[in-house]
């Protein structure tokens, strides 16, 4: 079979699985994005996330950075508000801990000229920690992220830590990086263009 043929039979699989992510669907705010790329030839999406802000409880041993161990109290892919935090932490038992994640998207590629392209777009829109792998069957996969995260512990055992106040200033924090995450999203539609 010739690479593009290959390529094809591989879109073709990737667009007709079912959606494995924990929400089960696309976020709304990268839906558009998602669909323009998956309408052109040399481009599939293989996952994204719009970004999104989460409580997780990792019990009492911990999450160890692996979220499929934690608990899930709170996610919200849009701001979030102390009063959500607040109640969601009643619940927490462990060791739990504020994230923001930032828009992620990976993007199989048909030529690494495609991905280049698509890098260089994601760059330019400030997701500066993209990049391109290329597998030994010719997979060629860019993946756009940016390091604009944000990871706090906030309670050890079920026991809070931390102050109201302190909960309040990392909301301001994590919803300013929610907002800056909305402009390079916004921004990246260019990718498309590509």
């Amino acid at each position: 079979m010739d690479r593009s043929g290959e390529f094809q039979k591989w879109k073709a699989q990737s667009l007709s699985k079912a959606d494995l992510s924990r929400k089960g669907s696309v976020d709304e705010d990268v839906v558009e994005l998602v669909r323009l790329l998956n309408g052109r030839e040399q481009f599939f999406t293989t996952s994204s996330c719009s970004g999104r802000i989460l409580l997780l409880d990792g019990g009492i041993d911990g999450c160890e950075i692996q979220k499929q161990n934690c608990s899930w109290l709170l996610v919200t892919h849009r701001l979030c508000a102390k009063d959500d935090v607040l109640s969601a932490l009643k619940k927490a038992r462990g060791d739990a801990v504020l994230k923001f994640e930032p828009f992620v998207l990976h993007v199989q590629c048909r030529q690494l000229q495609d991905a280049q392209v698509l890098h260089s777009a994601a760059v330019d829109s400030g997701f500066r920690n993209s990049g391109i792998t290329v597998g030994k069957r010719g997979k060629t996969m860019l993946a756009v992220r940016s390091t604009h995260g944000l990871e706090v512990p906030l309670s050890s055992e079920g026991r809070l830590m931390v102050t109201e106040e302190y909960i309040d200033f990392l909301l301001k924090v994590a919803n300013q990086k929610m907002e800056e995450n909305k402009k390079r999203v916004d921004s990246n539609h260019g990718l498309a263009a590509g």
